[in-house]
């Protein structure tokens, strides 16, 4: 039985992990649970599921978290407790469900300790992707990705010759703003942004699907996780989100990952990889009329898709910067500070005063990341 440890385990990723986990309690334990912030969440699911340790990274809200009857369970907190659990030697599967890249740490950690990652977090990979894939590279660890589209991905190009690949189609739905007209955006409310039509998603990713950023950053998620070229990504709007994405190869086969809508199926396969188990909750039904239109994405109402392509062809601390302006301005417009339409206008600004440093190391990253919140601040 293997040992997991969900690192964001209230978020929408982490509490379908738990469900995937009770599904399969044949082949899973539930050893870890970690939160940034959200002690309710973390309190109910310390009660339910009886982890061995929890952490918590604001180290502020220790003294808030209720064991109960559950006495067994270490209680660690602080930023580094999350590193600490992600290499814990009890652990197998480590689950990274963080949002932003404030998952750097326990990625770089997981790997160093030779872990199997259920990786659900972009911007690690955006940040910092060589550095990660050539520590990988070096460890003992299996990174299997856990996005709907790398999932597909991974799925087409697994046991083929990847010197055989022409093209990846990354899959969009379009988001919730592909039929508003680009005029309303100005008017738009986070309450409207955050109803998207197919995915459940945590409140960022949401927004990043509204300005077509999350497709951005899957764009250098995948240049990394597959060793492509940037111009062999394309991107497609598939508004019923069936095809989860599809590869082309060179004599021109195409071959797509379809499945049910649900994030429970590329996590069951993240976590059992190279098995794969039982499902009978979660399958499409042929009976139905299924219909498969695609589209191509619209840059000039969308501009931030074309901001990601920019940032991975220029390579080096660029997408690192773009990833921070972004995270900024997209918690600024969920705290009511900042319009809709100004998050682009951030990011390109901020990106546009950046010196691009040519392969930095984790230090020059890291800077690069502050010096973005910090100008993406001043111009909020």
């Amino acid at each position: 039985m293997k040992q997991v440890a969900i690192l964001g385990s209230t978020g929408s990723i982490g509490t379908t992990t738990l469900k995937v986990i009770q599904q399969h309690k044949k082949e899973f334990n539930l050893h870890a649970l970690t939160v940034h912030n959200n002690v309710r969440g973390l309190n109910a699911q310390i009660a339910k599921f009886r982890p061995s340790k929890v952490a918590i990274s604001n180290k502020k809200a220790r003294g808030k978290i209720v064991l109960g009857k559950v006495s067994r369970c270490s209680v660690l907190s602080g930023v580094e407790a999350l590193n600490e659990i992600a290499s814990d030697k009890e652990v197998d599967i480590v689950v990274i469900a963080l949002s932003g890249v404030s998952a750097l740490g326990p990625l770089l950690a997981a790997i160093a300790a030779g872990k199997h990652i259920a990786l659900a977090n972009k911007e690690a990979l955006v940040a910092a992707g060589g550095i990660i894939m050539e520590r990988l590279r070096q460890s003992k660890a299996t990174l299997i990705p856990v996005d709907s589209e790398q999932s597909a991905i991974f799925q087409c190009l697994e046991g083929r010759d990847k010197k055989a690949l022409r093209t990846i189609y990354l899959t969009a739905s379009g988001g919730s703003l592909r039929d508003v007209p680009f005029q309303r955006f100005q008017y738009l409310k986070v309450k409207e942004i955050l109803k998207h039509p197919r995915w459940k998603m945590g409140k960022k990713i949401t927004v990043d699907s509204a300005t077509l950023m999350n497709k951005g950053l899957e764009v250098i998620e995948a240049r990394w996780l597959f060793d492509t070229k940037v111009s062999d990504i394309k991107v497609l709007i598939h508004r019923q989100a069936i095809i989860h994405s599809m590869v082309e190869f060179v004599d021109g086969s195409i071959l797509a990952q379809m499945g049910e809508t649900d994030m429970a199926l590329p996590i069951q396969y993240a976590l059992s990889y190279p098995k794969r188990l039982m499902n009978n909750a979660y399958r499409l039904d042929f009976g139905k009329s299924l219909q498969l239109t695609f589209e191509q994405p619209n840059t000039r109402k969308f501009p931030c898709l074309d901001f990601a392509y920019r940032a991975a062809l220029d390579g080096g601390t660029a997408p690192a910067v773009m990833n921070a302006a972004n995270e900024e301005a997209v918690s600024a417009f969920l705290d009511e500070r900042l319009s809709f339409v100004a998050i682009p206008r951030i990011i390109e600004t901020v990106m546009s005063h950046h010196r691009v440093i040519k392969n930095p190391d984790l230090d020059a990253i890291r800077v690069a990341d502050s010096w973005a919140r910090e100008k993406a601040q001043d111009l909020l």
